[in-house]
């Protein structure tokens, strides 16, 4: 049989792409809503109910619950994210029966898509949030597959002895299955029977890193995530403020997980104002009760190049800052400065080993 004749009696690749990636990307929801409500039959596909694994390209109608998505090709490559001080109190959901805030009450409207969130927190755990318009960076940052690891600031009431610490970070079996911290370090503060610590997972299962502790019969009675693979939270962002990313944070986020940089959306002139307006608005205090979300850009230019380097918290030099009661000492990054930590990925650079991370199990050898 001739080549010609073989390639005729070969099945041709499929054409498009999946469903669920499309829908992630342009930010209509991540891979996993997209998945649960295919399976529930809320989205359509030139008017016939869609499929697990169907493709798609820009010459198909796609609707949700009716809605027919717009998908100009423009949209489809913007990629925004905002970092979010999340207080205690609020949900990670669009909507609850109960009338409770959630973490996209006062989040800013983008024009394209919507905001997902990466990962979530519970109700009474406070700490970094992050939330993008691009479902595929999202899904990529909470896949286990890309070990992003996530870093808490607990406040632990009881006696925690050496024995504990030791079976914490070599895993205990907790009613999901096996769980541990890949690193667990004593923060200075506490008193009498309230002892702080940082300590690092590499998942985001529901309430991990409480249920951890509880295994070894403590209490958490504070809760605050600190970090989130190279993105940290600092003294910049007040409890229940937000602000969206440069385009040279996102792009190191994005490379982290392998994905190309995109162009970030220009401001034109009326946009500029209002964004103006909005930041010195952030500059008043806030009144009593009074939470205010307001965007304030990162740092360009050369301070934003300084990228502080990722080191253990023990190993970084104290800085005296004003605490709110209660809290666990902080180490300042610096005023100004990016909040995401550049640094070699092996995602990108496979076959060059990345230097080791603190708390970070990448370049271990897997048992």
């Amino acid at each position: 049989m001739s080549d010609k004749d073989l390639q005729e009696t070969q099945p041709l690749p499929p054409s498009g792409e999946k469903l669920q990636k499309v829908l992630a990307r342009i930010g209509v929801g991540s891979r996993r809503d997209v998945e649960a409500w295919i399976s529930q039959g809320r989205i359509k596909v030139n008017g016939v109910d869609a499929t697990l694994g169907q493709r798609v390209d820009l010459h198909d109608a796609i609707s949700v619950d009716g809605r027919l998505i717009k998908r100009e090709e423009s949209a489809e490559t913007v990629r925004r994210v905002i970092m979010y001080n999340k207080p205690d109190g609020e949900i990670c959901t669009r909507d609850d029966p109960e009338g409770r805030p959630t973490v996209f009450d006062r989040l800013p409207r983008p024009k394209e898509g919507r905001w997902i969130n990466i990962g979530r927190l519970d109700i009474n755990t406070t700490g970094l949030l992050m939330f993008t318009t691009d479902g595929e960076l999202a899904n990529r940052l909470m896949h286990p597959s890309y070990e992003m690891d996530r870093e808490y600031a607990v406040r632990v009431r009881g006696e925690v002895d050496e024995d504990m610490i030791a079976r914490l970070k070599a895993g205990v079996v907790l009613e999901d299955g096996p769980a541990r911290f890949t690193d667990i370090q004593e923060a200075p503060g506490g008193e009498g029977f309230n002892h702080w610590y940082h300590c690092v997972v590499m998942e985001g299962r529901n309430r991990e890193v409480r249920r951890l502790w509880e295994s070894q019969g403590l209490v958490v009675s504070r809760l605050k995530r600190v970090r989130f693979g190279p993105v940290f939270l600092n003294s910049d962002l007040p409890m229940g403020r937000w602000r969206e990313m440069s385009q040279q944070e996102v792009d190191i986020l994005a490379a982290e997980v392998g994905l190309t940089p995109v162009s970030m959306p220009v401001l034109n002139h009326k946009s500029k104002d209002k964004l103006e307006r909005l930041q010195r608005k952030s500059t008043r205090p806030l009144g009593r009760g009074e939470r205010v979300r307001t965007l304030r850009p990162a740092q360009e230019g050369a301070a934003a190049a300084e990228r502080p380097a990722r080191q253990p918290r023990g190993a970084e030099a104290e800085r005296p800052a004003r605490q709110p009661r209660g809290e666990a000492p902080r180490k300042d990054t610096g005023r100004g400065r990016s909040t995401v930590a550049e640094r070699p990925s092996e995602m990108n650079k496979r076959g060059k080993p990345a230097p080791k991370r603190p708390g970070s199990t990448r370049n271990k050898p897997r048992p």
